[in-house]
C-alpha cells in the first residue's frame, strides 16, 4: 500500500473512533534536490487555528507528515485585505486593500490600483511555472469584469457565485446539488494529472469556501460532530469586561446566541472535514503522478474567527488571538515530519517564501520575508534573527455588508503584536494591553497599570510599523527602536 494510502486508511479509522494519528520526525530529501519544486497552496476561508485539532485528517496529512507553525498570524483579520497580502507580500497599508468592498477594498480596488500587474502569480509565471487558481479570488470578483482572468494565471477557475465558476474566461454553472468545494477539488486534481508529462514546475492555488458561513456541509458529513459545542475557554462569554474598551463592555451574549454559536461551530467542523478529504485527494494524485516528493503542500486560512470569546458573537476583524491567529502547516521536500516551530510567521511571508523556493528574489516592494530557511532542520537558521513584532490593522468598514460588523461592531484600530504583548490603539483613543505569557486568553487589560517604559516601547514599535515599506518593515519588525 502507498504511503498516502496508509494515511487514508488510518484517517478512516480515526474519524470513526475519534483517535489521532501517530507523529514522528522522518528524514526527507533536501529542499530543491529534485529541481524547482511544485507548490500547492490550500487557502481556507475563516478557519480558526483551534478548530484544526478537531479534524484528524488534517493532523494526519499535514502535521504528522510535515511542519506546523504554532505562531502564524494575519496582519488584517478580514478576507480581502488578507488575500491581497497573500498575493502581494505587502501589509494592507501598502497594497491599500483595507476592506471587502469599495471604496477602500474589494476586488475592484485591487484591480483599479493596478495590483494585478505584480502578484505571486505573475512572478511565478514569468519564472516558468504553470500557474492555476481554483475557487475564491477576492471579495467582489464577478460583480465587475465577470469573465476577467487576472494576469499571471495560465489556468483560471475563479468562483463567481455560489454555484458558478469563471473557467478560463467562460462562465460555468454547476447543478444545485453540487458541493462546490468538491468540484474545485476535482478540477485541481485534474490539473495535477495534466502536469505529469510536463517538465515545468507548477503552482496551484486552491481557495475553498469552507468553513465560511453559512458553512453548509456536504451530505456525507452531516452526521459528524453532533453534540459538540464551542470550547468554553476562560474568554468565552467573558465574565468581567470592565477593563475592556467600551465597544466590548456594551456586548452581551444571551442563551439563543450561544445556541447559534454552538450550531455554527459544528457546521464549521463538518465543512472542515471536507478540507481534509481535499488534502487527501491531492496527495493521492501527487503520488500517482510521481510529483509528491518534489511538491510543497501548504494549508492555512485568510483569517481566524471568534465564536463567543470576549462576549463577541460570530466574526473576525478584532486584534484578539482568535481572529489574528491562523493554522499553518506545510509538507514537502526537506521538511521534517511531525515538527513544530514557534517563530511568528505572517500572511505577508507566503509570497516571498514561494519566490525563494522557486529560485528568484521577490520585488523590493514586498514587506514579508521568506521562511524557507526554517523548513530545513539542517540549515543553520537562528530564531533570534527572526521578527519580534508585527502590525495589525482594522479600518472603518461601516459600508461593508459582507462582514460581521452588524453582529460584532469592531471599531478601527492599529495594534502591535510582539512575542509577549498585544497592544491595541483604537481610533477613538481607548487602549488595550495584554501580557500573553501570563494571560493567553486576554482577560486582563494592563494598559492603566503598565510601566511607562513598556508603553513607550510599544508606542515606538507601532509608530515604526505605521508607514513602513519593504526592507523598512523587516527592520521595524526585528528589534525595538532605540
Amino acid at each position: 500500500m502507498s504511503r498516502v494510502g496508509r494515511v487514508l486508511l488510518l484517517f478512516g479509522a480515526c474519524l470513526g473512533l475519534g483517535l489521532v494519528l501517530p507523529s514522528g520526525e522522518v528524514e526527507r530529501g533536501s529542499i530543491g534536490a529534485a529541481g524547482r519544486p511544485n507548490i500547492i497552496f490550500v487557502l481556507t476561508d475563516d478557519l480558526d487555528a483551534a478548530s484544526v485539532s478537531k479534524v484528524p485528517s488534517l493532523k494526519g496529512y499535514m502535521a504528522d507528515e510535515g511542519m506546523t507553525f504554532d505562531n502564524a498570524f494575519v496582519t488584517s483579520a478580514l478576507c480581502c485585505p488578507s488575500r491581497a497580502t497573500i498575493l502581494t507580500g505587502q501589509y494592507p497599508h501598502n497594497h491599500l486593500v483595507r476592506s471587502n468592498v469599495p471604496p477602500i477594498g474589494g476586488f475592484k480596488t485591487f484591480r483599479e490600483l493596478g495590483r494585478e500587474r505584480s502578484t505571486l502569480a505573475t512572478w511565478l509565471d514569468e519564472a516558468g511555472y504553470e500557474t492555476a487558481l481554483f475557487g475564491k479570488y477576492l471579495n467582489g470578483y464577478g460583480k465587475i469584469g465577470r469573465n476577467h482572468v487576472p494576469a499571471g494565471w495560465d489556468e483560471w477557475y475563479g468562483a463567481v457565485e455560489t454555484k458558478q465558476l469563471n473557467q478560463n474566461g467562460q462562465r460555468v454553472t454547476y447543478e444545485s446539488d453540487t458541493y462546490l468545494d468538491d468540484a474545485l477539488s476535482g478540477l485541481a486534481q485534474d490539473f495535477v494529472r495534466r502536469q505529469e508529462s510536463k517538465d515545468s514546475p507548477f503552482f496551484l492555488y486552491l481557495s475553498v469556501h469552507a468553513p465560511h458561513a453559512p458553512a453548509k456541509p456536504a451530505l456525507r458529513h452531516e452526521d459528524l460532530y453532533e453534540g459538540l459545542r464551542t470550547p468554553r475557554t476562560p474568554s468565552f462569554d467573558e465574565a468581567n469586561v470592565s477593563d475592556k474598551p467600551g465597544w466590548v463592555r456594551n456586548l452581551s451574549l444571551d442563551s439563543s446566541e450561544v445556541r447559534h454559536i454552538d450550531a455554527l461551530y459544528r457546521k464549521r467542523l463538518k465543512t472542515t472535514a471536507g478540507v481534509g478529504e481535499t488534502i487527501g485527494g491531492l496527495l493521492r494524485t501527487l503520488e500517482q503522478t510521481g510529483k509528491l516528493d518534489n511538491t510543497y503542500l501548504v494549508l492555512t486560512s485568510d483569517n481566524g474567527f471568534h465564536m463567543g470569546q470576549h462576549r463577541l458573537g460570530l466574526g473576525k476583524q478584532s486584534a484578539y488571538e482568535e481572529d489574528i491567529r491562523v493554522p499553518f502547516m506545510i509538507r514537502g521536500p526537506g521538511v521534517p515530519a511531525g515538527v513544530s516551530r514557534g517563530e511568528m510567521v505572517l500572511n505577508n511571508d507566503f509570497a516571498p517564501t514561494f519566490a525563494d523556493l522557486a529560485g528568484f528574489p521577490p520585488p523590493a516592494s514586498v514587506d514579508g520575508r521568506s521562511f524557507a530557511s526554517l523548513l530545513d532542520k539542517r540549515k543553520g537558521n537562528d530564531p533570534s534573527s527572526w521578527r519580534t513584532a508585527f502590525e495589525i490593522r482594522n479600518w472603518d468598514n461601516k459600508k461593508d455588508e459582507t462582514s460581521y460588523r452588524a453582529v460584532t461592531p469592531i471599531p478601527p484600530y492599529r495594534a502591535v503584536r510582539t512575542q509577549r504583548h498585544l497592544y491595541v490603539e483604537y481610533e477613538a483613543g481607548e487602549r488595550e494591553l495584554y501580557d500573553l505569557r501570563k494571560d493567553p486568553y486576554e482577560l486582563h487589560n494592563l494598559y492603566d497599570s503598565a510601566a511607562p517604559d513598556l508603553i513607550s516601547e510599544l508606542d515606538a514599535r507601532l509608530d515604526a510599523l505605521r508607514d513602513c515599506a519593504g526592507e523598512g518593515c523587516r527592520a521595524a519588525e526585528n528589534a525595538p527602536p532605540k
